[in-house]
């Protein structure tokens, strides 16, 4: 459940056939913001260039007060509340929600995530319709500031990164005020419950309880 294919439907976001390259999702964090500079230089009309290598979709709503850095991509019809501090890159896909004092870095967001509310996302790729409630946050650095390593069951995978939050597949629902440790990754199809400590992995269509139980859905 590891692997690039097993957690997401590229069809769902811009950024498919670069993830398709890869074994594993977060060997493609290195390469986040060139591939948004390519990928905006390639963008159509139906974009609008607000500020160098900065491209909004027309039919995309982004607040006033919101801080958008480059190089990032919002898609059509997706939502950028107030006060959301995008940093740089970006890739926000279609009808996504980018919600108020959300903070982005060095990310994707397939379409129709909903990080809606007080959370901190960087170094992680989230899967189509993921969403974070309100206050969950990934922790992309691990406290003694070495390299992160991903668990799964008694496998340790030597990532060679020092920065990687999180790796959510496609309809993951985390819990409000969660926060995901450094190197986790979540299967499709899968909840977490609210004021979870999450580390390691955790099994597609599976529940994380109080307490780090997990239990598969029936």
């Amino acid at each position: 459940m590891l692997k690039v294919t097993q957690l997401y439907d590229l069809n769902h976001t811009l950024a498919g056939q670069y993830l398709a390259r890869f074994e594993y999702p977060w060997q493609a964090l290195t390469g986040i913001k060139n591939l948004i500079t390519e990928l905006g230089s390639q963008l159509g009309e139906e974009y609008t260039e607000v500020s160098p290598m900065v491209w909004v979709h027309k039919t995309a709503a982004v607040a006033p007060t919101a801080y958008l850095g480059a190089p990032c991509i919002i898609g059509a019809g997706s939502e950028v509340r107030h006060c959301a501090f995008v940093r740089g890159s970006a890739l926000v896909g279609e009808n996504c929600v980018v919600g108020n004092s959300t903070e982005l870095k060095n990310v994707i967001l397939f379409d129709n995530v909903q990080v809606p509310h007080y959370n901190y996302v960087g170094d992680s790729i989230l899967g189509y319709k993921a969403h974070m409630g309100a206050g969950s946050v990934t922790s992309n650095v691990k406290s003694d500031r070495t390299l992160v390593t991903v668990r799964s069951g008694e496998e340790k995978i030597e990532t060679g990164l020092k920065k990687f939050g999180a790796m959510l597949g496609d309809f993951v629902e985390v819990g409000c005020n969660s926060v995901l440790n450094p190197g986790t990754v979540v299967g499709r199809n899968s909840n977490i419950y609210p004021l979870s400590c999450v580390r390691g992995t955790v099994p597609e269509n599976s529940i994380f309880k109080t307490g780090g139980v997990v239990v598969s859905k029936k």
